[in-house]
């Protein structure tokens, strides 16, 4: 009975990194999926604020709970435009974790999607190396939606992430303000297999994007190829 026992937690511990592993690239293939829908809805992300951003968050199915205060949990994953300038084609992603407080009523105790544009190289290396608070640390605001919203608001300029929600079907501008942001590098050493900075996936660009970005990276590459930021 004993051998028998200790059979099943050896079976049990030696599938757990690649069960890890397929966690993290189903999360990857539903950023991809997110990233699809909200591209094509009428009132979308405005193309001229995708084209200026330096990188992109996709949050799929970030969950609200209350434990005495309202609060809400996500993983989704982190691309750059590849290169210390930004100007190359969308990076591998990293995985990301979104932790903080209440975003109010839109989430109504469903999952929602989030979509973050990270606008300048200042917001791009505060995140990508330590934890920052949305509103403190980095500037963030809701972001304009529409094909025909100019981008050169106060709000679009000022902020470093302009954010967006997807709820129960409907696609808005969100403030994030009190919640944190983090590089997951525990899910990124069970995708990579390797212990690895979040900035070295996507700013210095060492590692190999795995299949399951295919998606996600082939939709941004084609609805925006280039870094129109005029830096």
């Amino acid at each position: 009975m004993k051998r028998i026992f200790l059979l099943m937690v050896v079976t049990l511990l030696v599938g757990l990194p690649a069960s890890a592993q397929k966690d993290e690239n189903n999360r990857i293939r539903n950023a991809g999926k997110v990233m699809v829908e909200i591209l094509n809805v009428p009132d979308d992300i405005p193309k001229d604020l995708l084209d200026k951003a330096e990188c992109v968050i996709a949050l799929p199915s970030v969950m609200k709970f209350a434990i005495g205060f309202g609060g809400s949990y996500g993983r989704g994953v982190m691309t750059c435009r590849s290169g210390k300038d930004f100007s190359g084609r969308w990076s591998a992603p990293s995985m990301m974790a979104l932790e903080g407080g209440s975003f109010g009523l839109q989430l109504g105790g469903q999952a929602t999607d989030f979509v973050l544009l990270v606008m300048n190289q200042r917001g791009a290396d505060s995140i990508l190396t330590s934890q920052v608070k949305l509103g403190g640390d980095v500037a963030a605001a809701a972001g304009p939606k529409g094909r025909s919203v100019a981008a050169s608001t106060d709000v679009t300029l000022r902020a470093e992430i302009l954010s967006y929600s997807r709820s129960r079907g409907l696609f808005a501008g969100i403030s994030l303000e009190g919640s944190t942001l983090r590089p997951d590098n525990d899910g990124n050493e069970r995708l990579y297999g390797k212990r690895t900075t979040a900035k070295d996936i996507v700013i210095n660009s060492t590692i190999r994007p795995p299949a399951s970005a295919k998606l996600l990276l082939a939709t941004l590459n084609k609805k925006s190829p280039r870094n129109e930021s005029g830096k």
